[in-house]
Formats: C-alpha cells, sequence, structure tokens
C-alpha cells in the first residue's frame, strides 16, 4: 500500500493561510505575510525570468528542477531551499518528467523605525536576522534546519481552529526566517546567547534566602547548599560582593535590619525582638545593636518615634 506523502493535505485547501490576515510585530519590524502555500510545477513547467518587491522563501519538499538566480543556474532537489529578496531576477523550472513541488512564503518586512523594544535580546536577534535575510548568497542550500515541516504545522493550525492558532502561526513564521537563515550560516558558528553574571545572581540568591530565614539557625554551609556550591566559594563570593563583608556580617547586617522594622512597627519588647530576628538573647542584641549604631535599640526607638532618626538602610 502506497503511504500519502505527508505534505499532500496542504492541497486540500491552497489558499488556506493567504486567506489570514498575518500582520507580525518583531523587534523594530512589521512583517506581513503576503503569500504561504504549496504549489506544484509539473514536469517540465517553467516561469519565466521575474521579480518580486518583498522576500520569497521557497523550499522543495519533493521533485526535482532547477533555478536561475541572475545569472546563475543551479539544480534543485527534495530538501533544498533558496531565498529571492527583493530586486532578485530568477527563473525556476521543473525537471522534464518529474513535478517539483514547492513550498512558499511571500513576506514584506517593513521597519517601524520605532524605539528599541522591551526585550533587548528579541530585538537584537530580530535585526540581526533580517540582516542576514538581506546579505545571504544566492544559492540554494539543505533544509538543514527542518523549516519545511513548519509548512504543514502552520495549515494544520489553520485548518483546526484551536486556541491561540493565530499567535502559533504567527510564530511558526518567525521560525521559518530563523531556520532559514542557519542553514546558511557557517558550519561550527553560534551566536552568543544572553547570559546572568553568575556571582551577581548567587549574592542576590544568598540575600533573598537569608532576608527569608534570619530569624532561624543559619548556616553558611546551609546557604552554600542551597546555591550548589562549596562554603568556601560562598564566602569569598560574599566578600567580593559585599566590599569584603563576611557571611557573618552580612547575616547580622540583614538581622538587626529586621530589629530596626520590629522597633519602628512594633512596641514588642527587646527580648521579644530579640527571639524573632534570630538573637540569642535581648541582652546579646543589646550589645550588638550599640557597637554597631552607638545607641541602644531603646534610645532607637524612642528617637524614630519622635521622628528624629530613620530607619537603617537595609541590607
Amino acid at each position: 500500500m502506497t503511504s500519502v506523502w505527508e505534505y499532500e493535505e496542504m492541497r486540500e485547501r491552497p489558499d488556506a493561510l493567504e486567506r489570514l490576515d498575518l500582520r507580525i510585530r518583531w523587534g523594530p519590524y512589521e512583517i506581513q505575510v503576503l503569500r504561504f502555500h504549496l504549489t506544484q510545477f509539473p514536469p517540465g513547467h517553467m516561469i519565466a525570468f521575474h521579480k518580486h518587491a518583498e522576500f520569497e522563501f521557497h523550499y522543495i519538499p519533493k521533485g526535482k528542477g532547477k533555478v536561475i538566480l541572475v545569472d546563475q543556474e543551479f539544480p534543485l532537489g527534495a530538501g533544498q531551499l533558496y531565498l529571492t529578496g527583493p530586486g532578485v531576477l530568477h527563473y525556476q523550472e521543473a525537471d522534464r518528467h518529474e513535478a517539483m513541488d514547492e513550498l512558499c512564503l511571500h513576506l514584506d518586512i517593513i521597519e517601524r523605525g520605532e524605539e528599541q523594544t522591551a526585550d533587548d535580546w528579541e530585538h537584537a536577534e530580530a535585526v540581526a536576522c533580517v540582516k542576514k535575510l538581506i546579505e545571504l548568497p544566492l544559492v540554494p542550500a539543505q533544509d538543514l534546519h527542518e523549516a519545511m515541516p513548519c509548512f504543514l504545522e502552520a495549515y494544520r493550525a489553520c485548518s483546526a481552529g484551536y486556541s491561540g492558532s493565530y499567535t502559533t502561526i504567527k510564530q511558526i513564521v518567525i521560525q521559518i526566517l530563523l531556520r532559514t537563515v542557519r542553514a546558511y550560516d557557517a558550519a561550527g558558528s553560534s551566536e552568543q546567547l544572553p547570559t546572568k553574571d553568575m556571582k551577581s545572581y548567587r549574592y542576590e540568591l544568598a540575600l533573598e534566602f537569608l532576608r527569608a530565614n534570619y530569624a532561624e539557625t543559619v548556616t553558611l554551609e546551609d546557604v552554600a547548599e542551597r546555591l550548589w556550591i562549596s562554603p568556601r566559594q560562598l564566602q569569598r563570593l560574599f566578600k567580593e560582593q559585599s566590599q569584603g563583608h563576611s557571611f557573618t556580617r552580612i547575616l547580622e547586617d540583614t538581622r538587626l535590619a529586621a530589629v530596626c522594622r520590629e522597633l519602628t512597627d512594633t512596641d514588642l519588647s527587646i527580648e521579644q525582638i530579640a527571639l524573632r530576628t534570630g538573637f540569642a538573647t535581648g541582652n546579646y542584641l543589646h550589645a550588638v545593636f550599640r557597637k554597631r549604631y552607638g545607641m541602644t535599640p531603646s534610645d532607637y526607638r524612642k528617637s524614630n518615634l519622635l521622628g528624629g532618626i530613620t530607619h537603617v538602610q537595609n541590607v
């Protein structure tokens, strides 16, 4: 029994995708989809030299033929693609004895000229992709990154009309652009993806952990375990990120900041505040507070009630 070709279903409603008003905002661009379909050149069929005012993406899922791009002729076969940008002269012809199927996507890509979008990386990738599309060599390439299945996925989303299908189709169009560019990228080349400053990131995670757990017994080892690093690495990280302060100093700062809030916002006793903020006793809190701020906790509370002193800055 002969199996049905996977793209055959796209012949049932050839203009399904073209009926959609697809306008896509990507980075600084507005992309308008003009044509989006599967077509077939019968054996020996040719399309004379012509130009388009837009980008035309040509993918060959089946059959063979040839294309002439400006003045260079290239054979075409299943699994290949080529791109013709605005104003590029080209000629297409199916093999004399074999039909050639082609997945086509015509796009207008218009620069909006607006300010950079909130997502800097998406903006940069859009600009880089369009720049590469403009500069792609006029030669066919292999569909190494499977853009062709995207056409079928878009058709099925259009036919099914499920929740979110319109957004899905717009995202698929972007994928076709990106995968086309990747097909031409030099082997082994890659773009640098956005990465975190891991030292700063881990330091902030450590501070968040201390702010959430300062009332409990917290050790350097506890925090290091949460961050999947060694206690020695964590101690070094604290000193690098906090002007030489140790873990013990930062934990104490966190607790004292909480003490200041309690003194200002509650009428709890010093002993009660000590127990709520991780200090062993009220006397110990009294000694640490006076050494750090040059006043007792009670004096701090009185001064704040009188409006004479603002809160000690939180860690």
